[in-house]
């Protein structure tokens, strides 16, 4: 007997979790719980997490530092035949970011209705105008992303924080 392949969605799960391993560190670290990877090819060949007050960075974000990552690891800033994942959606840096990376797919687990620029705010990576389009997946473990986000700014506000 042999196992079912797996439906696309069971594989977005997959990776979904291991982008909220990522977000989960960066919790540790008292950041912004966002975590994203890059996958080629069945492989991470990117992860990051944000470090923004680590780096006192404003561009270190979690998405930013995968793509950087994924970009050594292919020696090229084409990253076709790549999906990124990320607990949350993309503000407009890091869409931005996604398009001009030829990232051909993006999944997400939840929506920003802050700064989000796939959905909630702009469509920055469904926009004609671009070279670029992307696919995108939303709500891909969306409760578990939503979860840690809330614990995290509730913590900060307890703390007098954010």
């Amino acid at each position: 007997m042999f196992d079912p392949p797996l439906t696309i969605q069971q594989i977005h799960e997959h990776w979904m979790w291991r982008a909220l391993d990522q977000a989960q560190r960066a919790f540790d670290h008292e950041e912004v719980p966002v975590g994203a990877i890059v996958v080629h090819q069945d492989r991470i060949i990117g992860e990051g997490y944000n470090l923004r007050e680590a780096l006192n960075d404003p561009t270190a974000h979690a998405e930013m530092i995968a793509i950087t990552q994924a970009a050594e690891q292919l020696q090229s800033w084409r990253l076709l035949d790549c999906t990124l994942y990320v607990t949350l959606e993309p503000c407009p840096m890091c869409a931005g970011a996604i398009v001009q990376s030829r990232i051909p797919r993006l999944v997400y687990g939840t929506m920003d209705p802050k700064s989000g620029a796939c959905n909630s705010l702009y469509q920055i990576t469904d926009d004609a105008r671009l070279n670029h389009r992307v696919n995108v997946t939303a709500g891909v473990h969306q409760a578990e992303c939503q979860a840690i986000l809330k614990e995290f700014f509730a913590m900060q506000r307890a703390k007098g924080k954010k």
